[in-house]
């Protein structure tokens, strides 16, 4: 093949030469990415300003601090004189015969000094309002009120913790919480028992200003079990009806009790002037609460304050502000003692006087009149050890009960199962 006839095969050869540079296009593309990038910015900054409590709040979210609060134990007397003479009180004419003696000037400062006692205790005291919607006749709607008397238990750090009742706060659209300086914050429902009727109200450190914090402080709770008749007592809250009232008188009786389902409380009675609708705590000279005035505990046909006792409600009060419910079964119980053993020819035991309907106890084939002598594995002879036992539980645990129940041919003993519930 010659030279001529090899190129004329030979490929067309081309070179490709870089677009020129179009500043326009450059400058637009840099504009559109500065827009992009200002919009990148203001919606993280829209996002993380937004978002920025609730990671605070996640990542720094405290521990759950546990309140716990000190059970007493009763101190049996060694005879039967030592609870004599408490129960008859043969100290009060001693004690009557001194404030005779008194001056006029001393008395005064006798009262002045009862009276420093229950400001510092009413430093603890609150008022409760539940606030609830409702309408009358002509569908008009119309908001209610309810108050009753607080007390502050515990500080966790972050919130302050309060018993009331309720009564006061069931049902109700907000629930407001007044100090002694007057300044009022909005509190939270934490817990309640539907049996006792106590309730524990929870309000936020950060919604309470310094200057109030600095005038209020926690409860201490006493040993009710040592309060005998004669006790010097104060009643604070609002006994009659008057918030933050300072009441002062002598613990007549201890002996009296009322009954709930699955426990009895010892009452303490006064001769200090109360109102059915009262309620408040009532203090000891330590300025301890040894006592807690309810509205649905009150004698109606009694002028006296009347208060339960409150060695026994701690371990109820330690549960509620844990936010623990209240084991129940249902029963209502009395023990049986050695002469009623004698008398009555009924087994030793923790005595069923009724059982609430569709209660745990009911559906596990309880009934009244059966005597209750075990509980969870453990034997029980009195009310107070049956309510210890139970108050060990967790709602849904299921227990073996044994009972004697009376048949044609004396009392037979059974075992039945129940299923821990709680009372709303």
């Amino acid at each position: 093949m010659s030279e001529n006839e090899k190129e004329e095969f030979a490929f067309i050869k081309e070179k490709i030469k870089n677009k020129p540079l179009n500043k326009r296009r450059i400058i637009l593309k840099m504009a559109f990415t500065v827009v992009l990038a200002v919009v990148f910015g203001l919606v993280s900054c829209f996002v993380f300003t937004w978002m920025r409590p609730v990671m605070e709040e996640w990542l720094n979210k405290p521990e759950d601090i546990k309140v716990s609060i000190p059970k007493d134990e009763e101190v049996q007397p060694d005879t039967e004189e030592e609870t004599n003479s408490t129960e008859t009180g043969v100290d009060e004419p001693d004690v009557e015969e001194g404030l005779k003696e008194l001056t006029p000037e001393e008395y005064q400062k006798l009262q002045s000094k009862l009276y420093a006692i229950g400001s510092e205790a009413n430093k603890s005291i609150v008022t409760v309002t539940g606030v609830t919607s409702d309408v009358d006749w002509f569908n008009t709607p119309y908001e209610r009120q309810g108050q009753a008397s607080g007390v502050i238990i515990a500080d966790t750090g972050q919130e302050l913790l309060i018993m009331t009742e309720r009564k006061v706060i069931s049902g109700a659209k907000s629930i407001h919480v007044t100090f002694l300086d007057n300044s009022t914050v909005e509190a939270e429902l934490k817990n309640y028992d539907g049996n006792t009727g106590i309730a524990i109200l929870n309000v936020k450190r950060s919604d309470i200003e310094e200057s109030t914090l600095g005038r209020i402080k926690v409860a201490v709770l006493g040993n009710s079990l040592q309060t005998t008749r004669g006790s010097v007592v104060l009643a604070l809250g609002s006994p009659l009806g008057t918030n933050f009232s300072i009441l002062t008188g002598n613990i007549t009786s201890t002996s009296n009790s009322i009954s709930t389902f699955d426990a009895n409380y010892n009452v303490l009675t006064t001769d200090i002037v109360g109102s059915s609708q009262g309620s408040g705590v009532l203090v000891n000279l330590s300025g301890e609460v040894v006592g807690i005035v309810m509205q649905d505990y009150s004698s109606g046909d009694e002028n006296t304050l009347t208060a339960i006792s409150v060695s026994q409600l701690k371990d109820i009060i330690e549960k509620l502000s844990n936010g623990q419910d209240i084991p129940y079964l249902g029963l209502k119980l009395t023990s049986v003692t050695s002469d009623i053993e004698k008398e009555y020819d009924i087994p030793k035991g923790v005595y069923i006087k009724s059982v609430r309907i569709d209660s745990p106890a009911m559906v596990a084939g309880l009934q009244s009149g059966d005597v209750i002598v075990k509980i969870a594995g453990e034997n029980v002879e009195t009310a107070q050890a049956y309510k210890n036992v139970l108050s060990g539980q967790t709602p849904g645990d299921v227990v073996k009960i044994t009972i004697k129940r009376q048949g044609a041919a004396g009392y037979v003993e059974i075992e039945c199962s129940a299923t821990v519930g709680v009372l709303k």
